[in-house]
């Protein structure tokens, strides 16, 4: 009988923020199913188990955008690409005409154009779909994503970088959660557009407090998923924040 490696490591790239690996895991009390991971330094920052509630950033960030914008084809920015389920449930929506999205790390990016990763294929596909490589958070703060369009402002913007406003990957992120740094990063946003943002923690209060000195109306969801391994259900939370007309 063939034994199937518990571990496969698919890509390992040294970054400025520690070592990236992307591996395949094989959980074996699942029937054998085979997961992706992302490592980064000692820090385990997504898997292919737990997408749930990255697919309801992009399905509630974008439910909030096509009620500002009914008639409009949406022009969206994703920050974060991880093993691409933000930027999947983007696409799902017909009303979608454009979609940037936003990661610091080249090799996350060659993962999907190379289609080491299960999603590369179909995000490639689909002609809406770009890829950026910058920091996101410095993007925010200054010239904007996509520089051949200019300073151009976008329906909706969608994070999911930091595992939340309080535990950051790099201290240099603090700023933009301030409320002078969302004031700022606002300016990206067309009057009447969406701030989404999933978090791994229960609601902040600080953060919520910005948002609501920055925007017109703020909502909070808690996203329950279930944990096959441990037989457990987690929440998560995602902010969906709306711009004034």
């Amino acid at each position: 009988m063939q034994m199937v490696p518990r571990f496969k490591e698919i890509d390992y790239q040294p970054t400025p923020l520690g070592d990236l690996i992307l591996r395949k895991r094989t959980v074996l009390q699942l029937e054998n199913r085979e997961i992706y991971e992302i490592i980064l330094g000692n820090a385990f920052l997504m898997s292919s188990m737990f997408t749930v509630v990255e697919q309801e950033l992009s399905r509630l960030g974008l439910a909030a955008a096509i009620q500002s914008f009914p008639d409009e084809k949406l022009d969206v920015v994703v920050g974060g690409l991880g093993l691409g389920y933000t930027a999947r449930a983007a696409l799902e929506f017909e009303e979608v005409g454009k979609l940037a999205v936003v990661d610091y790390l080249k090799p996350v990016i060659e993962w999907h154009e190379k289609e080491l990763v299960p999603l590369g294929k179909g995000l490639n596909e689909d002609l809406r779909c770009s890829y950026v490589l910058g920091d996101f958070f410095k993007l925010s703060l200054g010239a904007g994503y996509v520089s051949d369009r200019g300073a151009e402002q976008h329906h909706a913007i969608l994070l999911d970088i930091d595992h939340s406003p309080a535990h950051l990957l790099a201290d240099e992120h603090a700023a933009f959660y301030s409320a002078e740094g969302l004031a700022k990063f606002a300016e990206k946003i067309r009057p009447g557009g969406i701030f989404g943002l999933w978090s791994d923690d229960p609601p902040e209060e600080g953060f919520l407090n910005s948002l609501k000195e920055v925007f017109e109306s703020v909502e909070l969801h808690i996203v329950p998923f279930h944990n096959p391994i441990q037989d457990e259900e987690f929440e998560s939370t995602v902010y969906v924040a709306r711009k004034a007309r």
